[in-house]
């Protein structure tokens, strides 16, 4: 949960602060075995059955914290194994990006509706008399479902006044809008990587840890102590995710940690915007019924896995994220470039081959955090630099759901005044979905559609760390006060047909 400190939370920023703090220290492979030791100290288990459970819970984590994939537990392997190819200044991570530690799963019920102990064993008895199927009786005093003639059609769950009957979902498959997680043989959580989008999603909401995403940490922290020159790009959902701090500080962070400077993703988000805007101008509705934006990458994906026919009206725009990295590199070629941002999808986006020159890392929000932890530097504390904003206020409100379409549609206006737009949008990939099965129908045919993966745009991502709404208030402050209001005003504009080049 975001915003709210819990075990889960504490383990991970752990686990991701120890392979920051090995990595500035340098690599010995016996303190990373010793790492579960220290991090699950003493004899007595504080969160599963046993000790020993724990320990090896957080020994995957620390593999997949290096880039490594899980072990196969029938088979004897160390912690260690395979690590050497991930002590490098490079990007690195075996696929799949996202996993279950099987060992960890509460073999969570799939979909079950059952009768609590809150049944008052009333008169009336609603349940009974409504279920189609007559899987609700009476059995000793109580309510009773029938599993096997239950259809789940909460029909039962709506009547009881006393809401005694819950509907219970196993809570990585119910925000898991691919429909991606099932069971295995033993009941446990089984992704199915073909339709897997690597939104985070299900990892945000697992509640027993299960779930593990890979980080580029100790890669990105090697290529700090190197003599290369490392530039980070910050997603504008960066506002309210490390409390009440200026970009000034924020930059004052960075450098204290090694980069050259920091530069924010909202410049790429207003090319983004110009981009967009003229192929919506080009293409609707003489060369295609509709166009839906691009800069999600989860969404992105989804739409062209679930709706073939629909892909060649996804824009072909490159993302903010990939635009910043471009221009990043136009001006200093010798350079890496580390996205540090709220989504974990970006992960993956930045290892296609026709972007992988572009961004060099990806960190999430909460995995600078840690970096942060681990060499003990608090921004809030940090001394005021140059501010590093110079994006337009649509480029900030890129972060939050339906900010990409405002801004796209304010570009038009200003591009071309007289012409008309209708825009739609969805957040959530179950909702993104519905909003393509009604584009099929022509409904939004003249329109642009707006998709994000996550609920609330960008500032929900998988990677954040403080509360939706505050983010969001944040952003949306940080938009108000810009001083540059629509993406077409951008003094970058000028780079943007080289920048588009080889997209």
């Amino acid at each position: 949960m975001r915003g709210i400190t819990t075990s889960k939370s504490r383990i991970r920023q752990n686990i991701f602060t120890e392979v920051a703090r090995l990595a500035y220290e340098g690599w010995d492979p016996r303190k990373f075995e010793n790492l579960p030791y220290k991090i699950i100290s003493g004899e007595i288990a504080h969160y599963r059955d046993s000790v020993f459970v724990e320990r090896a819970v957080v020994g995957e984590r620390l593999r997949a914290a290096m880039g490594l994939s899980l072990r196969k537990f029938s088979d004897f392997s160390s912690i260690c194994d395979g690590i050497d190819e991930s002590i490098i200044d490079e990007k690195y991570y075996e696929p799949p990006l996202i996993d279950i530690i099987k060992f960890a799963c509460n073999k969570c019920p799939e979909n079950r509706v059952f009768v609590t102990n809150a049944c008052q064993n009333c008169l009336e008895h609603p349940c009974v008399e409504i279920c189609p199927k007559k899987a609700v009786s009476i059995v000793n005093g109580k309510s009773h479902i029938d599993e096997e003639k239950c259809i789940k059609c909460g029909k039962c769950i709506e009547a009881c006044e006393y809401h005694a009957i819950v509907k219970q979902e196993r809570p990585c498959a119910k925000v898991c809008g691919m429909n991606a997680i099932k069971s295995d043989e033993y009941g446990r959580a089984e992704i199915d990587h073909d339709k897997c989008v690597s939104c985070g999603m299900c990892l945000v909401n697992c509640p027993f840890s299960a779930i593990i995403d890979k980080s580029q940490i100790f890669q990105t922290i090697t290529a700090l102590k190197s003599n290369t020159p490392v530039y980070a790009a910050i997603a504008p959902a960066f506002a309210g995710q490390f409390g009440n701090v200026t970009p000034g500080q924020i930059r004052t962070a960075f450098k204290a940690l090694g980069f050259t400077d920091v530069v924010e993703v909202a410049i790429g988000a207003d090319l983004c915007t110009i981009e967009e805007a003229k192929d919506f101008m080009n293409e609707v509705p003489e060369k295609q019924p509709f166009m839906a934006t691009s800069c999600c990458p989860a969404w992105s994906v989804m739409a062209k896995k679930l709706f073939p026919d629909f892909a060649p009206y996804i824009s072909m725009a490159l993302t903010p994220m990939v635009l910043t990295g471009r221009l990043i590199k136009k001006e200093h070629p010798e350079s890496k470039v580390v996205f540090v941002g709220p989504c974990a999808a970006k992960k993956l986006e930045a290892s296609r081959r026709s972007i992988r020159s572009d961004i060099d890392f990806v960190l999430t929000f909460e995995e600078f955090a840690s970096i942060l932890e681990a060499k003990d530097i608090t921004i809030t504390e940090c001394a005021e630099d140059d501010s590093f904003r110079e994006a337009s206020g649509d480029g900030v409100g890129f972060a939050v759901s339906g900010g990409v379409a405002d801004a796209v549609k304010n570009a038009i206006k200003v591009l071309n005044p007289g012409r008309e737009v209708h825009t739609v949008r969805a957040e959530g990939l179950q909702n993104c979905k519905k909003m393509l099965q009604i584009a099929k129908t022509g409904k939004y045919n003249g329109y642009l559609l707006e998709g994000m993966a996550c609920i609330g745009g960008c500032v929900a991502g998988a990677g954040t760390i403080a509360p939706v709404r505050k983010a969001t208030d944040a952003v949306n402050r940080m938009k108000e006060n810009s001083d540059i209001r629509f993406g077409v005003s951008s003094k970058y504009r000028k780079h943007l047909s080289e920048l588009e080049e080889n997209k």
